[in-house]
């Protein structure tokens, strides 16, 4: 029977994991300080530890030292609130097997617990070759995808874990920059095809003259320029998954072929009349409503019905900020190695100003920002000071706006209306719906003003 060790100083919660884990078949024990836990573990060996990381008398990093030194074969699982994630993530490098954030869902304990103990298992069958675990999935490639702890990300998660042991069509709708790419290279990590290729197409960057030739191939001398034989990435995916990002993009001609390709599972390379048979996955990405296109008549309805298997809905990082702390502490984590720094920590007034942001370039964005703040930082907390001006200019905007007690433009003069006005039609790109919304005005308000201050919208 698999013994588990849960070492934290709230009783009433040790009580409810203990009395949860032993209905789901496991032996356990509590323990509310670091100096029990070390007693019980001089006592007996256990397969899985569960500690927290702030306890009374020393730290979970201490405690997982000391296990690391005894007991290496226990496998450790600790539990931190969101403002120990830094702190988790070194917990990681020391051994940790994984770490899960509070407030603990004990069905997640549970998934965690099953998963460490497989990988386990499969590092004892392979002779101790597994890769070490990681907080991220890490996937071949060198492609990480994070694990982001909101409920919208949550119930993305939920659907690639649906859809991905299926063969069903995938439409990703976001933002540009919202991670469409990631989750479909996850949604084909889990699949059964996960050992033959990922084919990522960017259909923005096709011409209506090159699409054939990169969809399907060519044959040498089919038309000029074409000096080699070309294998198409239909060809080249086949057995895979073919991910097409911004297949808005692409011209009403190739939508023919593309549908012709995808229902026969058949294509022709360019001056060929050969078939060649493909079985491919379709993924693709959008950054606008395909389904206006389609009524406006720039996308093919048949194409869409198609392509549109299953569809899941990717919100952008503002309507989704309690990611946000999550994916700095990753993309600090990521920075850090690449550019061979120690910055440790994304101090509170850096995080208000991410929080008060709204990341029109969503998390690809929030990355950027890091990096450049990491590169410019010489001491070991980011600084206000190394963010760009535009996030450190809506931060006093949106200083401005509390102290007013408002949430709208009420609160300022109007040289300062208008600055703030200006700032957030750059920020939305010129959209008019989107800047009234982040303004919490309607659009009738906002066309007056524009007016009224004579700014330029063009």
């Amino acid at each position: 029977m698999t013994r588990i060790l849960i070492v934290d100083d709230d009783v009433n919660f040790c009580i409810m994991l203990k009395s949860f884990l032993v209905k789901k078949g496991f032996e356990a024990n509590e323990a509310f300080t670091c100096q029990d836990a070390l007693k019980l573990l001089s006592e007996r060996r256990y397969d899985i530890i569960l500690t927290d990381f702030r306890l009374p008398d020393r730290n979970g990093l201490e405690l997982l030292r000391d296990i690391r030194a005894k007991n290496a074969e226990s496998i450790v699982i600790l539990m931190t609130a969101y403002a120990d994630v830094r702190m988790a993530v070194k917990a990681i490098k020391l051994g940790a097997f994984e770490y899960v954030t509070k407030p603990v869902n004990p069905d997640e304990i549970l998934m965690h617990i099953k998963n460490s103990l497989k990988k386990r298992d499969s590092r004892d069958v392979d002779g101790g070759n597994s890769p070490e675990p990681f907080i991220n999935q890490h996937i071949p490639g060198g492609f990480e995808y994070v694990n982001a702890r909101s409920r919208e990300s949550k119930a993305i998660h939920d659907y690639i874990r649906l859809v991905a042991p299926t063969d069903m069509s995938v439409i990703i709708e976001g933002e540009s920059g919202t991670g469409k790419e990631y989750i479909a290279r996850k949604i084909h990590e889990e699949s059964k095809r996960k050992s033959h290729p990922f084919i990522a197409i960017d259909c923005g960057a096709l011409s209506k003259e090159l699409a054939g030739s990169e969809f399907f191939g060519h044959i040498k001398g089919s038309f000029t320029g074409a000096v080699n034989n070309k294998t198409g990435q239909f060809e080249t995916a086949n057995g895979g998954t073919l991910f097409l990002d911004e297949i808005g993009n692409l011209s009403y001609e190739v939508q023919v072929k593309l549908l012709r390709a995808i229902q026969e599972r058949k294509i022709k390379k360019i001056g060929s009349n050969q078939d060649i048979a493909v079985n491919v996955r379709i993924i693709t990405a959008t950054n606008e409503d395909l389904m206006k296109a389609v009524k406006k008549g720039t996308f093919r309805e048949d194409l869409f019905h198609r392509l549109n298997e299953f569809a899941i809905q990717v919100p952008p990082l503002r309507e989704r900020k309690e990611d946000i702390r999550t994916f700095s502490d990753f993309f600090l984590e990521k920075a850090n190695q690449e550019l061979g720094r120690n910055v440790e920590i994304i101090p509170q007034d850096v995080m208000g100003a991410f929080m008060q942001y709204s990341w029109p370039g969503n998390i690809r964005e929030l990355k950027n920002v890091i990096r450049r703040a990491v590169l410019l930082t010489a001491t070991g907390d980011v600084q206000l000071s190394t963010l760009p001006q535009e996030i450190k200019h809506f931060q006093n905007v949106e200083a401005d706006h509390a102290a007013a007690g408002e949430h709208d433009l009420k609160g300022h003069t109007e040289k300062t209306e208008k600055e703030v006005i200006i700032h957030t039609l750059q920020k939305a790109r010129y959209n008019k719906s989107k800047t009234a919304r982040l303004l919490n005005i309607d659009r009738k308000t906002l066309y007056n003003k524009i007016k009224l201050y004579g700014i330029s919208v063009s």
